[in-house]
């Protein structure tokens, strides 16, 4: 099967990319590295990808791209590609998300009209819940982003779903909640928090720490998007989550006994955008799609935890972080 992969150098679509390849199909991945985070990891994400016969990698952006002629002989699209971050989505940065979230899905749908694909596949977020009254959140829930990064996904979402309703585009879109692990964007909280331990600094916590969110391990997330090309209905949306919600306070301790030693905190105020709770119903996904997370928080964040380790060195002798396995 021939599958275009956009965002495919970031943290989830490099790992779909590898799933793709590694079940015999040929891969068109398109990134354009954007400065948004440091684009050596990008780059790291790509060199498994690269050293692959069936991927082909374009360097690009999708506002930029032919891709009406890109998508011929394609038989499925997973669109991943976005401008992250809710803090960051505020004043002029929004031109940014508009251009590469909303711009940028538009012309990709406006290119799949007519096109004998088997699925178009968004990868939509959490965040376009915001404050809905909802908990769990369910697929049904009233939507009220709390951020212009929200406002963004959601307005996708709403045209995959307008090209699926006049157009026939074949469109299915995954709300991801709060993904973590292995090679987590450095933007994120748990890659924050693990630098942070691992350097022997305190963590910055945002907020009083009782809000709760649901996490989903990035592995959990990659076999969501494999089932949604198989089973997923098109015109559906979907809710991908890990299946239960922490408070964040409760975090810390999972960390400590991950880190194997005490965290230290650092309070700061509640940062505009960012939602008190998240918690999915992911009980239609699971009818639908067999989704069934496999991964829990404590092994999760063991896993992202040695991938902190091999990519920032041990700190200083005398500084305190923690001591799990061995460096």
């Amino acid at each position: 099967m021939n599958i275009i992969v956009t965002g495919a150098a970031g943290f989830i679509g490099s790992r779909l990319s590898l799933r793709l390849l590694a079940n015999g199909c040929r891969v068109t991945g398109i990134d354009c590295l954007t400065d948004f985070y440091d684009e050596r990891i990008k780059r790291r994400n790509l060199e498994p990808l690269l050293a692959h016969r069936g991927f082909r990698w374009l360097n690009a952006d999708l506002n930029d791209l032919p891709l009406r002629r890109l998508l011929r002989g394609a038989e499925a699209v997973y669109h991943l590609a976005a401008q992250a971050g809710v803090r960051d989505s505020w004043g002029d940065s929004f031109d940014i998300y508009i251009r590469q979230n909303i711009r940028a899905t538009q012309r990709l749908l406006e290119a799949a009209k007519g096109l004998p694909l088997r699925r178009f596949i968004y990868a939509s977020s959490s965040s376009v819940y915001g404050l809905t009254p909802d908990m769990p959140f369910k697929e049904t829930s009233p939507l009220h982003p709390l951020s212009p990064y929200g406002v963004s996904k959601l307005a996708a979402e709403n045209l995959a779903f307008l090209y699926f309703r006049c157009f026939g585009v074949p469109t299915v879109s995954l709300r991801f909640f709060t993904v973590y692990g292995p090679g987590q964007r450095p933007d994120m909280a748990f890659h924050k928090f693990l630098k942070a331990i691992r350097g022997g600094a305190p963590i910055t916590v945002f907020g009083n720490g009782k809000q709760t969110r649901d996490f989903t391990y990035v592995d959990d997330i990659v076999t969501a998007n494999l089932a949604a090309l198989e089973r997923g209905r098109a015109g559906e949306v979907y809710n991908v989550g890990g299946g239960h919600r922490e408070r964040l306070d409760r975090v810390f301790k999972i960390l400590e006994s991950v880190c194997g030693g005490a965290v230290r905190l650092r309070r700061a105020e509640a940062q505009k955008g960012d939602a008190p709770h998240t918690f999915a119903d992911i009980s239609k996904a699971g009818r639908e799609l067999g989704f069934a997370p496999r991964t829990g928080l404590a092994d999760g964040l063991a896993a992202e935890w040695d991938y902190i380790r091999t990519i920032y060195p041990a700190p200083a002798a005398g500084r305190r972080a923690g001591k799990g396995k061995p460096s």
